[in-house]
């Protein structure tokens, strides 16, 4: 039986960027210092506003799977998103861009930084990261995204100190704490590293206690597959996404297989170089290449050549 693929990409259009398009403007801590919120509040005005293009560019050229950028707010952490000088702005033009990723028929997921460490044993850590977390779910919230796993919000578990299994209670439990805007989304992607959780092991130790889906990353996969290979670890994770809500996958090449033998294992290619298999699955593809939507463009070309897009 014959699965389908969706192809989406993370963050950045490189299109829309020489057109001076993005949503990641950022500032450093010694900005954030001399010029507080109110700079903060501009800067995440003009990313929320070009969020809205980068949403119609995809819409014009097929993409049906979008990852918004964690940075549209600089320095969140210091602040509640609700307390910004612009926020009535922000919160009416993030409405406005949800209602367009709906119309079209978009999904908009979001990855939250490696510092988010729901399964850490430092409180503060895991404080810090309920916050994040949290705003996160704000921001799908203001985006008119459902409360389901289709607006996923994607983490891993982030450590696995004093072992795995006091590692993954440590999630568990803490997953509790976070706002329901957040546990409705949350998902968890395996590793790449043995240190870490295999998707196996996610499904055991996660899964099984509080029913938070799995993203299953290929080349994660590829470079940590534990006892699984790679067709039936995306099986059992597929068993896990709710009725009804398209299994989410990650992919990108080796860097080292195609473009640089000095890369680490865990680099991502600019490229996909690799057909991704999908068997027999419906499944939507976050391709994690360096070039973008460039590399999601080329794939559908070299791969599903029935499937042409417009530039624009």
């Amino acid at each position: 039986m014959a699965g389908s693929k969706r192809l989406g990409y993370a963050c950045i259009n490189l299109h829309c960027s020489k057109k001076g398009i993005r949503t990641n403007r950022k500032m450093i801590q010694k900005t954030f210092k001399e010029h507080g919120i109110e700079y903060a509040s501009k800067l995440a005005l003009a990313n929320v506003r070009d969020l809205a293009e980068i949403i119609k560019w995809n819409h014009q050229n097929g993409i049906k799977v979008f990852r918004f950028s964690s940075a549209m707010f600089p320095w969140a952490s210091e602040y509640e998103i609700k307390n910004l000088p612009d926020y009535h702005k922000i919160k009416t033009i993030m409405n406005g861009a949800g209602h367009l990723a709906n119309r079209y028929g978009q999904r908009l997921t979001v990855h939250p930084g490696p510092f988010n460490q729901l399964a850490s044993a430092n409180e503060r850590v895991v404080q810090k990261t309920i916050k994040d977390l949290n705003q996160h779910g704000e921001m799908m919230d203001l985006l008119l995204q459902p409360r389901t796993h289709q607006a996923k919000i994607n983490i891993h578990v982030g450590c696995a100190t004093g072992g795995k299994e006091a590692a993954a209670e440590r999630f568990c439990k803490n997953f509790q704490r976070l706002d329901e805007s957040v546990k409705s989304r949350l998902v968890v992607e395996n590793d790449d590293k043995p240190s870490l959780f295999t998707t196996e092991e996610l499904y055991d130790l996660i899964y099984n206690n509080i029913k938070t889906p799995i993203t299953f990353d290929y080349h994660h996969n590829w470079c940590n597959p534990g006892n699984l290979d790679e067709e039936q670890a995306l099986k059992l994770a597929s068993t896990t996404w709710p009725k009804g809500i398209r299994q989410c996958t990650h992919f990108s090449s080796p860097k080292r297989i195609y473009e640089d033998e000095t890369a680490k294992i865990v680099a991502h290619a600019d490229y996909i170089y690799d057909e991704i298999k999908d068997y027999g699955l419906d499944i939507d593809v976050m391709v994690e290449a360096k070039a973008k939507e460039l590399s999601v463009i080329r794939y559908l070309k070299e791969f599903e050549t029935e499937k042409n897009l417009v530039l624009s």
